[in-house]
């Protein structure tokens, strides 16, 4: 098991011994208390009041970057999408022990939406599902249908950032405010630590993700990868406030330039290459490439490669990009 999971289990465990040794009836720890106590909890989310039970066994999860959330807090996952549509599936480095260990399986699904009967073979008592672009399309699209299988919550496509979308896992759907606490904690304490270990570059950033050389996408300013950057000292270009250019989708976190006009818009200093749906496509690929050889950042030389799991990272990932940037930009001696 990784040195950070054993941190995360650490602070959980401790938790749970505080949350049943000394909880206060007025506290959000009592909460949670109470919750494991009964047997069902109702959650408030955009399609309404969700029953849900207070402790459940057999979660399904219909969206990969959400799973991760979940194994954190030790709660059963008996299956969850592959990152790719019309994929085997691979299991995250960040929760492979935990999702081995429980025996935990994919599902599939494809462009066209969901596969119901293998979400109904799975037998859940509970099913997570929405997050961010595709995910949240399909879960929208088919939310009926799946409340007739199990209760459903859809996390809300406003919910952007790990921070967002593991409190409202964590709080509201399983009632463990403390836990979600214990590692928020731990993550502003990291962060605080590599703002004073780095140097950033003058000027602002932006990120630029693509699965392929003729589909960039540039990340909206104030969303997902950024908002994680902006509180070691980056400042986010506002890209897409600057220009006419709809989301690739509704709720989406980015927007897609034609090639034509990118070099004209992706004009800030510095700029991060992310690969999308685990692309493996880096700045090696594209700096002698039409147009990515005319983007400012590839001329000057301020394009850094990140990993595709940074893009919509939960908390493990969150916590591995502090090291990569904490080793990318070293304080200057």
């Amino acid at each position: 098991m990784s040195l950070l999971r054993r941190i995360s289990a650490l602070f959980v465990g401790a938790g749970l011994l505080l949350i049943s040794a000394c909880a206060d009836p007025t506290s959000a720890t009592d909460d949670s208390s109470s919750a494991s106590g009964s047997e069902t909890r109702v959650v408030t989310t955009e399609q309404g009041e969700v029953e849900v039970p207070a402790d459940p066994q057999r979660v399904v999860v219909l969206n990969y970057a959400l799973a991760g959330y979940l194994f954190d807090l030790d709660v059963p996952v008996v299956a969850t999408t592959p990152e790719v549509t019309e994929t085997d599936g691979e299991f995250s480095q960040f929760w492979s022990e935990e999702a081995e260990a429980q025996g935990t399986e994919f599902l599939p699904w494809s462009n066209d939406g969901f596969d119901l009967e293998a979400i109904i073979a799975a037998d859940p008592d509970l099913i997570i599902a929405g997050g961010i672009g595709f995910p949240l399309k399909h879960a929208t699209d088919s939310y009926d249908r799946l409340q007739e299988v199990a209760p459903t919550v859809l996390v809300s496509g406003d919910k952007q950032t790990w921070q967002d979308q593991f409190s409202f896992i964590a709080s509201d759907v399983l009632g463990r405010q403390a836990d979600y606490e214990k590692f928020v904690s731990v993550y502003e304490d990291r962060v605080a630590e590599v703002k004073d270990n780095i140097s950033i570059p003058e000027g602002e950033i932006s990120i630029l993700t693509l699965d392929s050389k003729d589909t960039p996408y540039i990340l909206i300013e104030g969303e997902s990868l950024s908002a994680e950057l902006e509180p070691l000292g980056f400042t986010t270009a506002p890209l897409f406030e600057e220009n006419d250019i709809e989301p690739y989708t509704a709720g989406g976190d980015m927007f897609g330039p034609s090639l034509e006009v990118l070099p004209d818009i992706l004009n800030s200093e510095t700029v991060f290459l992310v690969g999308f749906n685990n692309a493996s496509i880096g700045v090696d690929d594209l700096k002698d490439e039409a147009p990515y050889d005319r983007v400012p950042a590839f001329e000057s030389g301020q394009v850094h490669d990140l990993p595709s799991w940074a893009m919509r990272g939960d908390y493990d990932e969150a916590m591995a990009l502090l090291d990569i940037v904490e080793d990318m930009f070293p304080a200057t001696q």
